[in-house]
């Protein structure tokens, strides 16, 4: 398969999730036994039926109106892609397969995403989706960070600018400075 033919394919993919938000389209994409798993929620689905279900009442059909993802990098192999990606969005309803029970914040969310998208005779098999789920439930406001190794809107902030500071959950970090390298 032409690399070309697999970055198409995963962003009509995305277009029809994020942009036309057509669930019949969407699934034309893929096989006829694709599956999705987003790793920190355990949400997606496995066969046609199952996820078809759950990208109609829990996924596209539930996603913010702001939602969007915004490429970083990408690798693509001979059957499959790998994206970096942040994704945005502002918490105006109940994202269940992100935030599962979570009423909506109103707040503005950005996080790092992974996706590990395999085809199969030219169409998306199956998505692998990470994301750091403390990030999420910190700019949410359901998690304190204060006296924990997490963050924020910053992990976002770091994937786009290389410049912000590194380090800054180390707390030892600073009794390292003038030691011999």
């Amino acid at each position: 398969m032409a690399e070309h033919d697999l970055v198409a394919l995963w962003e009509e993919h995305c277009r029809h999730e994020f942009e036309t938000r057509d669930v019949d389209t969407t699934m034309a994409t893929m096989v006829p036994d694709p599956y999705v798993n987003h790793i920190p929620t355990m949400t997606g689905g496995v066969g046609h039926d199952l996820l078809k279900r759950f990208y109609k009442y829990h996924f596209i059909g539930g996603n913010p109106p702001d939602m969007a993802l915004h490429p970083i990098t990408r690798t693509v192999g001979t059957d499959r892609v790998v994206d970096e990606m942040v994704l945005s969005f502002t918490h105006t309803t109940e994202i269940d397969w992100m935030l599962p029970g979570v009423a909506p914040s109103g707040r503005k969310v950005e996080i790092p995403l992974v996706a590990i998208v395999q085809f199969r005779d030219g169409k998306v098999a199956h998505e692998h989706i990470y994301w750091d789920q403390a990030s999420v439930l910190v700019q949410v406001g359901l998690l304190d960070p204060k006296g924990l190794p997490v963050a924020g809107v910053e992990t976002a902030r770091k994937v786009l600018d290389k410049t912000q500071p590194s380090n800054a959950l180390m707390t030892r970090w600073p009794t390292s400075e003038g030691k011999p390298i």
